[in-house]
């Protein structure tokens, strides 16, 4: 009879092939945010449907009203109704930006040996394109070995997640059906450190909102004017520089309303990972500002918080200008936790610039749909079967960690389709994800599909019990 070291077999043996399909992959320059990636987002979905065709998948390319769906499902048995696991990852990828701060070619990856490590570069080698191919190698080789999956599989690759996924909650509206599972994959997380594996297990919520001050005046000259009529800059900097407190606490009227203190055997798991080198890889926080009473690590992933992003106004140019801008903007980030609401938080927000507003000046506000904060359940078996799982392979502990960042369609899978979510993936903070000369190695591309193998092994074991 077969079993989890055949299927791991098959997986090594077969590996150059599967590193040869995921170079192609990384080859298509599958940019979801700009119109001239429209092609490529096509071609990418296609090449994946094939590929999915080709080890017992029925897939399909779903349009939808941004870039499309990759979405594919074993055969149904007739058997007994066995569990359904669905697997998430996404096929886009983020602008290559200033090209000439590229070493390596964004859409030529190829293998490079740099001090015993084989790595590839491109955009997307890390976030997601290797992430979503090490669960689709380990359900080929698993298939390959057993001549079938597991349980029920659903594969669901978005074509949208690095601008937002604005298509995403229709398309679980109308597929709810073909969608309904037990527990969701979703492969787009870090490590917790080059050996050691983790989970994440509480998410940030996220607001995105723009905030235009003008004056009641275009653009004037600061000679004649500049010590009596309205500066938006000046204006607008007072308003952010008093966001926060010496305390470094939000100062808006409300933002804290229905915030819960951590629980304590959160903070004791994240205690003892405070003092570990990995934590925050290379980053000098020196200059920095942190809550008072909260450690870092709780400050980044169970404190609200709020960033700017951006300001512009008046003069941008290289020479000198001597002007009275008629208008400033800036672009903020909320991060929320569990009990805060995106769309109260950006009524407040807006309504605390509102009272900071001047007579006669006026302010316009722009904001996408926002998402909440997640917090998955410790005690879920599918969290637990997954933590063995990847504690086989890489013969550690597995790290439950939080995250300050979002995956907003955690929350549209939690609430959308009733389904537990485990938030698994093995990015590096080295990787260079949004950055030139993103990167991911061979060894790590193994050790992950290969700890696929060893998760569903554990699932399937939980599922007979």
């Amino acid at each position: 009879m077969p079993n989890r070291e055949d299927v791991l077999q098959d997986i090594d043996q077969n590996f150059d092939v599967a590193v040869g399909k995921l170079l192609e992959l990384i080859s298509i320059p599958s940019i979801s945010s700009e119109p001239a990636g429209e092609a490529a987002i096509a071609k990418a979905a296609a090449w994946l449907k094939a590929e999915l065709d080709t080890m017992g998948l029925a897939a399909k390319v779903v349009p939808t009203k941004g870039h499309p769906v990759v979405l594919a499902r074993s055969a149904r048995t007739s058997g007994p109704k066995r569990p359904c696991l669905l697997f998430y990852g996404h096929y886009d990828v983020q602008p290559v930006g200033d090209q000439t701060q590229w070493k390596h070619a964004p859409f030529e990856p190829r293998i490079v040996e740099e001090h015993g490590v084989h790595r590839f570069y491109g955009r997307g080698a890390s976030d997601s394109k290797s992430q979503l191919w090490t669960f689709i190698e380990a359900l080929r080789a698993w298939r390959a070995i057993y001549g079938d999956f597991p349980a029920d599989i659903i594969v669901l690759l978005e074509g949208e997640e690095e601008c937002g996924s604005p298509s995403l909650p229709d398309f679980i509206k109308a597929h709810r059906q073909e969608l309904e599972c037990d527990v969701a994959f979703i492969c787009d997380a870090e490590m917790w450190s080059q050996t050691q594996p983790a989970i994440t297990t509480q998410l940030k919520g996220l607001v995105h909102e723009k905030v235009t001050i003008s004056a009641p005046n275009q653009d004037l000259h600061s000679g004649h004017y500049g010590a009596v009529a309205a500066n938006p800059i000046r204006i607008l900097s007072s308003i952010l520089a008093g966001l926060h407190d010496d305390k470094g606490r939000v100062t808006i009227e409300g933002f804290y309303d229905g915030v819960k203190d951590l629980p304590n055997k959160v903070r004791e798991q994240w205690h003892e990972l405070a003092n570990e080198p990995s934590l925050l890889g290379e980053v000098d926080l020196t200059g920095g500002v942190t809550e008072e009473g909260y450690s870092p690590l709780e400050a980044m992933w169970g404190r609200p918080t709020v960033d700017i992003n951006g300001i512009t106004g008046g003069n941008q140019g290289p020479g000198e200008r001597s002007v009275l801008p008629g208008s400033a903007t800036a672009r903020l980030s909320f991060r929320l936790v569990e009990g805060q609401q995106p769309e109260e938080i950006r009524r407040r927000f807006r309504r605390h610039v509102d009272a900071r507003l001047p007579e006669g000046c006026s302010v316009v506000f722009d904001g996408i749909q926002g998402s909440s904060a997640v917090v998955l359940r410790q005690e879920s078996p599918f969290l637990t079967a997954t933590a063995r799982g990847l504690e086989e392979e890489w013969g550690t502990p597995t790290v439950l960690r939080g995250t300050g960042g979002a995956i907003p369609l955690v929350e549209q899978f939690s609430n959308g389709l009733g389904a537990e979510c485990v938030v698994v993936g093995f990015i590096l903070p080295g990787d260079a994800i949004h950055a030139p000369d993103e990167r991911y190695d061979t060894e790590r591309l193994k050790k992950g599909a290969r700890s696929w193998v060893g998760i569903l092994e554990q699932v399937q074991l939980d599922m007979a019990i």
